[in-house]
């Protein structure tokens, strides 16, 4: 079943520079759709001497009526009808100084972080083309800029093909610029003089596209050409030039574009869970194939959580198999090694329930994945990186296995039927270490949960 999921997320999450690829993540979502995906990214830095970056990353997809999430963007639709289009957004800047490498002409500097914009998107459709204009201000007081984005699309489909030429001008702030490609008075060396670039309008063309391999599955392609203003480019820690970039990836479309509607409810199902964990030295693989559950661990931290859930497809392909999306706010007990703290997951995840004794105790296992915003770097997360010499990041993959009963069929409740209970594990990850977005970060944390969901 496809319903809308309220997912109230700054990311996530989790892709690639808005200019590069953002004209195809906007055209992959059709309304009612979800979609998880990887794609192969390769960049040109701006950065004097960082070279050609190559990311590995995640992309995570949903497209409802009021609410979407399209890989970095999440936001709120506030006018949507077959012309005019206006949303609230909020937006995650990729920009700042390399996390793996930092090349010498950066050597000595501050380091220039990524952050959240929080911003206006509006968008006119037209038979010839697209126009969107979009407001964009800094939501974290990082670089403290603002941002004028104006952009003009045209879709071409043939058969199983789809393709969006797109052309991009962006008005930057001078706090903006000066931040990312300036040089501060107190970082200035005999050959980095301090230099503010100051506002200026960069250029963007590209050609982005993908190809329905199935009903499902969607080949993603595209490359683009960032030609920064001209102040920027004659920065010191600036390479000159124009900045290509290429990518190639794949996805899959949960709610499968040319799916058949399900019966409309009167009132759609949501899913509310509470959980409480407590941290564990096992790795997420050791723990789902439990040989190691021990959650015996010197720091004793401990986690609580609420989630929100909203099913979006229910027995995809008629299988025993439910996709349901879930936004949690979950709490950090760090018992005193360091302050409380908030964290914000929003993830898919799907469950499968086609077991031989199913129909007497319904038997559900279930595997999330998303993005994971912290507002603190858990104790946990931040000592096992600092021990491997590793980075950190508030933004992390998110991986949530589980298994549970249903709660009436255990006790003979027909009432408490879709009442489950069960264990799972919180598991904030560093697969990606190859991706910008997410810190270049190898390592993450796991808690240990039990846990009461009932549907209603």
């Amino acid at each position: 079943m496809r319903t809308r999921l309220l997912l109230i997320f700054s990311m996530l999450l989790p892709l690639l520079a808005w200019g590069n690829t953002y004209p195809l993540i906007e055209m992959l979502g059709a309304p009612g759709s979800a979609g998880l995906g990887v794609v192969l990214r390769s960049e040109r830095s701006p950065y004097e001497g960082a070279g050609t970056r190559n990311d590995f990353v995640p992309v995570y997809l949903y497209e409802g009526k009021q609410v979407f999430l399209r890989a970095s963007r999440a936001g709120v639709k506030l006018v949507d009808d077959r012309a005019h289009g206006l949303e609230a957004i909020l937006d995650y800047r990729f920009e700042g100084f390399p996390y793996d490498r930092k090349p010498q002409s950066l050597a000595g500097m501050e380091t220039r972080e990524p952050t959240l914009d929080l911003g206006l998107a509006y968008h006119y459709r037209t038979a010839l083309g697209t126009l969107n204009a979009e407001y964009l201000r800094d939501a974290n007081s990082i670089h403290k800029g603002s941002e004028i984005r104006l952009r003009y699309n045209y879709d071409w489909h043939a058969g199983r093909l789809h393709l969006r030429p797109s052309l991009t001008l962006a008005a930057r702030s001078a706090k903006l610029n000066n931040y990312y490609y300036g040089v501060r008075a107190e970082e200035a060396t005999a050959a980095r003089p301090a230099y503010d670039p100051g506002a200026g309008i960069d250029r963007w063309i590209g050609l982005y596209g993908f190809y329905e391999i199935t009903e499902w599955w969607r080949l993603l392609g595209g490359i683009s050409v960032d030609l920064m203003d001209r102040k920027v480019r004659n920065s010191p820690i600036v390479r000159d030039g124009s900045r290509p970039t290429v990518f190639l990836g794949l996805a899959y479309d949960f709610g499968g574009t040319r799916a058949k509607t399900p019966p409309t409810e009167a009132s759609p199902p949501r899913y509310l869970k509470v959980l409480y964990g407590k941290s564990t030295d096992c790795n997420l693989v050791t723990t789902m194939s439990l040989r190691c559950t021990s959650t015996s661990t010197t720091d004793r931290t401990r986690v609580a959580a609420i989630e929100y859930g909203r099913p979006f497809i229910e027995r995809l392909h008629d299988w025993p198999l439910d996709f349901v999306g879930y936004v949690g706010l979950l709490r950090h007990a760090e018992n005193g090694l360091q302050p409380d703290s908030w964290q914000l997951n929003a993830y898919l995840k799907g469950f499968y329930y086609g077991f031989p004794w199913s129909e007497r105790v319904k038997t559900r296992i279930g595997f999330g994945v998303g993005l994971s915003l912290a507002a603190r770097i858990p104790y946990v997360e931040g000592r096992d990186q600092a021990a491997r010499g590793r980075n950190t990041s508030k933004l992390l993959n998110y991986l949530d296995p589980s298994i549970d009963i249903s709660v009436g069929d255990l006790i003979g409740a027909r009432s408490l039927r879709e009442t489950y209970a069960g264990f799972g594990v919180s598991h904030r990850s560093g697969i990606f270490g190859r991706s910008q977005m997410l810190g270049n970060v190898n390592g993450g944390s796991n808690y240990i949960y039990t846990y009461i969901e009932s549907k209603f």
